[in-house]
């Protein structure tokens, strides 16, 4: 069987939906299972349960972002193995982003009012990313993930010690955006300048530290 060929109007269509998917509707999932599934939950004081859900909106929202990155990347990108790799990647972090929305909901709490802005911010990043070249865009990925990886270990000291059903999630998401890093370096990666890196770190403040609250 021949594989279709999509044109870029066809991938455009695709990413409109996927976004659409990915505001409005459950994410399609590996079916991993839920990392928290078999914890039972921990007794929080109101002031541990914000805390939790404020550290939890801001993973749904980073993960919201990882969606809006990769579909951009994989929209603009000139090969077909790394188009594929994106894919996938994004898929992994559906997985991520259903967690986290099970976890806001557990706690009787909500995703940021602010997602369509993380979304499209990250599509239109991820987009110009894989236009200037897929070593780049693999580059992007690199250091998106080491800032995440930082991120989820300060998320992680910051859990109240007795919420194991958060930490197993921040855990394997861990795990999981090692992985994506250690993939998109093997595969070719070009090393991003040092201002583009601080421009992303600043970026990533202004919405974590929104997400918190909003």
């Amino acid at each position: 069987m021949v594989a279709r060929r999509y044109s870029l109007l066809d991938r455009v269509l695709m990413t409109v939906d996927q976004g659409l998917r990915t505001l409005a509707a459950p994410p399609p999932t590996t079916e991993r299972p839920y990392p928290a599934r078999d914890i039972p939950e921990a007794e929080l004081s109101e002031a541990e349960r914000r805390h939790v859900i404020g550290l939890m909106r801001v993973n749904h929202a980073g993960e919201i972002s990882a969606q809006g990155l990769y579909q951009g990347q994989a929209l603009t990108a000139e090969l077909p193995e790394v188009r594929a790799q994106m894919e996938r990647a994004a898929l992994e972090e559906n997985d991520h982003l259903d967690w986290c929305e099970r976890r806001l909901e557990e706690l009787g709490g909500r995703p940021s009012v602010l997602n369509p802005l993380w979304y499209g911010g990250s599509l239109a990043i991820g987009a110009f990313a894989g236009w200037v070249g897929d070593h780049w865009s693999l580059g992007f990925v690199v250091e998106t993930e080491r800032q995440v990886e930082r991120h989820l270990d300060g998320h992680l000291a910051a859990l109240p010690e007795q919420d194991r059903r958060s930490r197993a999630i921040l855990e394997q998401m861990r795990e999981d955006e090692i992985h994506h890093a250690d993939t998109a370096r093997a595969a070719g990666a070009a090393p991003l300048p040092p201002p583009v890196r601080a421009l992303m770190r600043l970026t990533s403040r202004v919405m974590t530290t929104t997400a918190y609250r909003l």
